[in-house]
């Protein structure tokens, strides 16, 4: 499967978060697009609609389980995605902003 670490990414990086809402709301990276697994296959038309069209889609959890199984599926359908090893647990390790569903800054549940 497709990986990634942290430090492989680059401001403006597009990131998709898979995480369930309770978990979004107390903490994401800013300019994620959020579409928890939960929902995620009766959502894909959203991420096909925001995703750049030649570039990478940055697949997140908390640590990366669930992102593998949405990275596997966009992998099937065509889709340039990676898993980012290590999901928002490595994100905050790594120091990079984290903030809350009001734009304050938030944590990783």
């Amino acid at each position: 499967m497709p990986t990634v670490g942290i430090e492989d990414l680059a401001d403006g990086d597009f990131l998709l978060d898979v995480r369930e809402d309770d978990e979004w709301q107390a903490g994401h990276a800013a300019g994620a697009l959020h579409i928890p697994l939960s929902e995620f296959v009766a959502r894909y038309g959203e991420l096909a609609e925001a995703a750049p069209q030649d570039g990478r889609v940055h697949v997140l959890c908390r640590v990366g389980g669930r992102s593998a199984q949405v990275t596997m599926y966009l992998v099937q359908q065509g889709v340039d995605a990676v898993n980012v090893d290590g999901g928002m647990q490595e994100w905050v390790a790594a120091g990079r902003p984290v903030v809350d569903d009001k734009g304050e800054p938030g944590h990783v549940l």
